[in-house]
């Protein structure tokens, strides 16, 4: 028989994301700075959860709002091809 090498499995420690708007000590997130905006959009323009971007719910609320609003401005583009 072959012997079965006892070699136990190791979890992997989870990288915690901190959010980067509480770092910058952001209250507000502002429509018209798209540069901070894009961020936070793939390349076909979706918006990225916050469990990827590792955003607090706070934030990622202000983040959805001011997308919503720089694309009815027209600053932000709906879809990407």
């Amino acid at each position: 028989m072959r012997e079965v090498s006892e070699v136990p499995y190791t979890k992997k420690k989870k990288k915690i994301k901190k959010c980067r708007l509480c770092e910058m000590k952001l209250d507000y997130v502002d429509y018209k700075d798209v540069k901070l905006l894009r961020d936070f959009l793939t390349d076909k323009a979706k918006i990225i959860p916050k469990r990827l971007t590792g955003t607090c719910s706070k934030h990622q609320r202000m983040i959805k709002i001011a997308i919503k609003r720089a694309r009815q401005m027209g600053l932000l583009p709906y879809l990407r091809y």
